[in-house]
């Protein structure tokens, strides 16, 4: 049986770090969806305050499998 995969695409953000924006993005999309295979960052970007780092964001796909519930 073939595997049939589905991508999303989700922003997300961390006052941390991008590393910690994309767990945020794991972590809350994986309260709805499941099986999620891979995250692909697609782009980042900070936002600045006073000429320091406030805010790390990310967008990134996120691919998870499709279950198939006729077995």
């Amino acid at each position: 049986m073939a595997t049939v995969l589905k991508v999303i695409e989700i922003l997300g953000n961390s006052t941390k770090s991008f590393e910690d924006a994309v767990q945020n993005i794991v972590n809350e999309s994986s309260k709805t969806i499941k099986n999620i295979k891979s995250v692909y960052v697609k782009d980042m970007q900070v936002c600045v305050m006073d000429n320091k780092i406030s805010e790390y964001r990310v967008n990134a796909k996120v691919t998870f499998g499709i279950m198939d519930t006729s077995e």
